[in-house]
C-alpha cells in the first residue's frame, strides 16, 4: 500500500531523506507536489492534492527539520 496525500508526515519523512540539502520553507508549491508524486512509494493521484495538503505537508517537513 503506497502513500496517499494525507499521509503528511510520512511525506515529509521521505521528502527529508529524498531532498536533505532543501530548505522546506523556501520550497514553492508546484515543486512540492512534484517532488511527492515523484517519491517511488507515493501512489495516488494529482487531482486529490490541494494548497491545504500540500501546506500540511510542508510544515510536517519544517517539523521533521526540527
Amino acid at each position: 500500500m503506497g502513500l496517499k496525500w494525507t499521509d503528511t508526515l510520512d511525506i515529509a519523512i521521505e521528502l527529508d531523506e529524498t531532498h536533505p540539502d532543501v530548505d522546506p520553507m523556501k520550497v514553492n508549491f508546484v515543486d512540492l507536489m512534484k517532488w511527492v508524486m515523484a517519491l517511488p512509494d507515493f501512489d495516488d493521484t494529482e487531482a486529490r492534492c490541494g494548497e491545504k495538503i500540500l501546506e500540511a505537508i510542508q510544515m510536517a517537513w519544517i517539523d521533521e527539520r526540527d
